[in-house]
């Protein structure tokens, strides 16, 4: 969730385990007594290349289906002294940029301003949230399933929580934070919400012609079914997605209970696949040096139970 409006990336957290490369001793010698060049240990070595986007989840980093990635800008204010927030999403390969200025978000905005989205542009396979209370829901109580998971999976789209500040999971919905406060908030001056939404629209317009062309290529999007009408508390079913690194023990934390995944697997990245209609929670094991390979991890019987929302 971006809370600066100067537009910088919240710093990643380094995975664990990997520390910074440190050249040789300042003036040490090499055998023949000649001075020896600094680093020239590490001279053959080469970086490790970053793995495809999407590399964490099925299907998307080959390029067969399409993930929608959503975050809100917070902390701004227009002249006139009215509290803002920007909900922003952008589509992983297609680049499908989107902006909605408004008053504070709450869940229920969130849903609407999705559902409008997707009514114009089609449904991804997936949409991914960082951890915020109007995208995930409560975390005050166990077995909870927000209201934004509900729109997603009464829509057959499958939500995808990530942490917040592990490297790489949210890079293009940071980068559309900030273009958007660099080439809109930082140029314009608007005193009115009305005014900052009519400028917000003509920017992301631009940037979807721009990438006219990305948009065209990317993976096909389903529309969103005639019929449809949104019930929040329609049985829940469908797979829900949480990316989390485990501790020390190779524990990991998700809807509101600690799991225990695996010992030999501490400070690792995981992919919990919450099957609601099965009734299981699969674990996978992830690593960005070896991205395609995702073995199981643990399997546990999981029974989601009923509770419901107001409408």
């Amino acid at each position: 969730m971006e809370r600066r409006p100067s537009g910088a990336t919240s710093p990643g957290v380094a995975p664990s385990g990997r520390g910074s490369l440190r050249s040789g001793r300042s003036g040490a010698r090499s055998p023949a007594g000649a001075p020896s060049t600094p680093g020239v240990a590490f001279a053959g070595r080469r970086p490790r290349p970053a793995p495809p986007p999407g590399w964490y989840l099925p299907g998307l980093a080959s390029g067969s289906v399409e993930l929608d990635s959503f975050d809100t800008i917070e902390g701004l204010r227009l002249k006139g002294g009215q509290d803002i927030e920007i909900l922003t999403g952008i589509s992983i390969h297609g680049g499908l940029p989107g902006a909605w200025p408004a008053r504070p978000y709450t869940a229920r905005m969130v849903v609407a301003a999705l559902t409008e989205h997707w009514l114009t542009h089609g449904l991804p396979a997936y949409a991914q949230f960082d951890n915020g209370l109007i995208f995930h829901g409560t975390h005050g109580y166990p077995d909870r399933v927000g209201r934004v998971s509900r729109l997603c999976l009464g829509l057959g789209v499958v939500p995808v929580f990530v942490p917040p500040y592990e490297p790489g999971f949210q890079a293009a919905i940071e980068s559309l934070n900030g273009r958007w406060q660099a080439k809109l908030w930082r140029r314009t001056y608007s005193e009115t919400l009305d005014a900052l939404k009519l400028q917000s629209e003509r920017y992301i317009e631009a940037c979807r012609v721009r990438s006219a062309v990305r948009i065209e290529s990317a993976p096909a999007r389903s529309a969103v079914p005639a019929e449809w009408v949104f019930d929040v508390n329609r049985e829940l079913g469908g797979r829900l997605v949480y990316i989390r690194r485990t501790n020390e023990w190779g524990e990991a934390r998700l809807l509101g209970r600690r799991f225990e995944i695996d010992p030999l697997w501490p400070h690792r990245l995981v992919r919990a696949e919450l099957d609601l209609t099965g009734g299981l929670i699969r674990f996978y094991a992830l690593r960005r040096r070896d991205p395609t390979d995702q073995p199981l991890l643990r399997e546990i019987v999981y029974a989601m139970p009923p509770h419901r929302l107001t409408d």
